[in-house]
């Protein structure tokens, strides 16, 4: 049964009662829906909750949401401009790529691999544990489909 629901339930069971949680169904299937949709927002989240609790509330999902991102089991990302996005990759030291025009967001390991993994010409002697980098850019579709918009384009006669 290797990658079933019933494992992923019992691995977020599990993580959930490391963190001195108590188990919830809601709880879980939040959990399932940030590792099946990573980088979700939460109208994301709440759509695929509701696909196994059709009954819970948004309340619930946002409920879930600040106490698992609180405990760290999520981890909650806002791009300038965006809304807040959760993912389950967390105690690793990744930053993330941003496309401008769709919004995909792709994770990218740190080149150096350690927390924090840039160190800040002057630290004003603050005891620095983590860095975020946002990278943005134009992703292989979108690129694509503007290179071939820009082709189709005739330039103007004055």
């Amino acid at each position: 049964m290797n990658g079933t629901k019933y494992e992923h339930d019992e691995d977020a069971a599990a993580a959930l009662r490391q963190t001195s949680l108590r188990v919830t169904k809601q709880r879980i299937a939040v959990l399932d829906a940030v590792r099946d949709h990573p980088h979700a927002d939460t109208e994301t989240v709440i759509r695929s909750v509701r696909e196994s609790l059709p009954a819970v509330s948004h309340q619930a999902v946002y409920d879930s949401l600040h106490t698992l991102t609180e405990v760290g089991l999520v981890r909650c990302i806002q791009p300038s401009g965006s809304v807040a996005r959760y993912e389950r990759r967390i105690g690793d030291n990744h930053h993330h790529l941003v496309c401008r025009s769709c919004n995909l967001i792709v994770d990218v390991d740190c080149t150096i691999g350690q927390a924090p993994c840039l160190t800040p010409s002057h630290d004003a002697g603050f005891v620095i544990e983590q860095a975020e980098v946002t990278f943005w850019g134009l992703c292989p579709d979108c690129a694509h489909v503007g290179v071939q918009a820009a082709g189709d384009s005739q330039p103007s006669v004055v």
